[in-house]
């Protein structure tokens, strides 16, 4: 039996905000290094090393790249402030509004285990 029962807007709004992340995470790993275009490195031989961390010249973002990365950003801080000014967080307080924040992180993978 669950010790909190989370608003199921809740729920959601938390799915979202952890779906929304990695998949702005993930289309991050596809972007040039550098959001501007900028010259690319390389650094000295370490002692004791063959290893010269470096990277290449980077072209920036393109226009869509850039607007992709704002619309994420935009939409990551409005799922999260849903997340937090949720009147639901009102009727807990001390160590349980803490604890049951913890646990609606992971509310999802409770539901995915018990769905399996």
């Amino acid at each position: 039996m669950p010790k909190y029962h989370f608003p199921e807007d809740l729920r959601a709004a938390q799915l979202a905000l952890h779906q929304t992340r990695a998949t702005s995470e993930q289309y991050a790993t596809t972007l040039p290094w550098s959001a501007e275009p900028m010259s690319g490195w390389e650094s000295d031989k370490q002692l004791h090393s063959t290893y010269r961390s470096g990277k290449p010249d980077s072209p920036g973002y393109t226009e869509e790249q850039a607007a992709d990365v704002t619309r994420f950003r935009a939409e990551l801080l409005r799922l999260s402030t849903e997340v937090v000014t949720h009147p639901y967080w009102q009727s807990l307080s001390g160590p349980d509004l803490v604890d049951a924040r913890m646990v609606l992180r992971h509310a999802h993978e409770v539901a995915e285990s018990e769905a399996a």
